[in-house]
């Protein structure tokens, strides 16, 4: 099919530690040839999680407000904004608010990137949650 739709109940969720950080894609290797979309939620103002970027990255922010941290500096958006990661970004995303939601888009697909990158143990942090992969607080 040509035409995909999603939204944040389709996503097969994990969770970061025992954080209450979410991500999940929506379009992965399975659906797509080049590129992974997804729902990242950190439910939870102040809280973050250390990332180093092997992909390009998209992120807007639909609900609450996402700073990213890099180095002694950090980029604010709120609902309606994008903020745009380049491949090797050493960072931090930070919920701003509660209940903050980013949709990423990422080139090309983020776990194949780092899973063949020097940073793949960072994936080690995360885990499925639940059977069926559904964020149950959110």
């Amino acid at each position: 099919m040509k035409v995909l739709h999603f939204t944040s109940r389709d996503a097969r969720y994990y969770q970061y530690a025992d954080r209450p950080i979410f991500v999940g894609d929506v379009l992965d290797a399975a659906s797509s040839e080049t590129m992974s979309v997804g729902f990242y939620r950190n439910e939870k103002k102040g809280e973050r999680n250390e990332w180093i970027v092997s992909y390009d990255e998209a992120l807007i922010v639909t609900k609450g407000v996402l700073i990213v941290r890099y180095g002694n500096d950090a980029k604010v958006a709120r609902a309606g904004e994008v903020i745009f990661l380049r491949k090797g970004a050493a960072i931090a995303y930070e919920a701003g608010e509660d209940d903050t939601e980013v949709v990423y888009v990422t080139y090309p697909h983020w776990m194949d990137a780092h899973l063949e990158s020097e940073h793949a143990h960072l994936l080690n942090a995360y885990h499925p949650v639940g059977e069926n992969h559904e964020v149950t607080s959110a």
